[in-house]
């Protein structure tokens, strides 16, 4: 039988989603929970590996077991066994072809930034600060350059071990709210750090450090060597994942 998941979990004690050794990692953590509940070793697969001190509000992941529990049992169990800071929000069978990873249409991603002149003591694991004012207006014409299907090899960094740069970004929002800048972007998929990225070029842009049409340069450059920074882990939420509606996962 396979399952399906979804959880949620503060990305910012673990060493990110995937097993490695001698730190800690969210695989881990709700592989031993679910591994305990099913008497037996469980290989749970999500749909984007986040990164360490990166978030995720609702990741969605598979295993495959032969034991038999109601949907209920394993939520219950599972939770009272994993850390307050991961929680399974809810889980079904699901058809054997599923798979959280591949057969995913597309993943979204969220980046906060609180944008204000005094800097707040609170909370500071959830989002990254900025200081001086961004022109957001600067930031969202210089996103639409990345819409579509690119070669991002300049928005990737170094240690990224997709067989091609290629990808496509279905949407990429700038917006405000009250004190904070938000990011959202959806894509089919994602290079090793580049939303991060991505993200920092549009800080540069919004601080007015590169004109609005830099995006477009950056990204016709295709050039690893960035001219820009990599913005922080702590402000990055791994939000969704889509699939075909078959598997009516919402």
């Amino acid at each position: 039988m396979k399952f399906v998941l979804s959880l949620e979990y503060d990305g910012s004690v673990y060493y990110g989603w995937q097993k490695q050794r001698s730190v800690l990692t969210v695989q881990e953590c709700v592989e031993i929970a679910f591994s305990k509940i099913a008497n037996h070793k469980v290989d749970v697969i999500c749909a984007g590996r986040t990164d360490q001190g990166v978030h995720a509000i609702k990741q969605i992941a598979h295993f495959d077991t032969n034991t038999i529990r109601s949907n209920n049992i394993w939520l219950k169990g599972v939770n009272s066994l994993l850390p307050y800071n991961i929680t399974v929000l809810w889980i079904r069978e699901i058809s054997s072809d599923f798979n959280a990873r591949f057969s995913a249409l597309s993943r979204s991603y969220r980046y906060i930034i609180l944008n204000k002149s005094r800097r707040s003591s609170f909370m500071t694991k959830y989002y990254y600060y900025v200081r001086d004012i961004l022109d957001i207006k600067k930031m969202q014409y210089s996103a639409r350059f990345l819409l579509g299907r690119h070669d991002f090899t300049s928005f990737k960094s170094s240690g990224c071990q997709s067989l091609s740069p290629n990808r496509k970004i279905i949407s990429l929002l700038v917006y405000h709210l009250n004190d904070f800048v938000i990011i959202d972007i959806t894509a089919n998929s994602f290079l090793y750090h580049m939303v991060r990225n991505i993200v920092g070029c549009l800080v540069s842009i919004g601080l007015s450090k590169q004109n609005i049409n830099w995006t477009k340069i950056v990204l016709y450059n295709k050039n690893i060597n960035k001219m820009y920074s990599t913005v922080p882990p702590q402000g990055l939420y791994f939000l969704s994942a889509s699939y075909p509606d078959c598997y009516a996962i919402l």
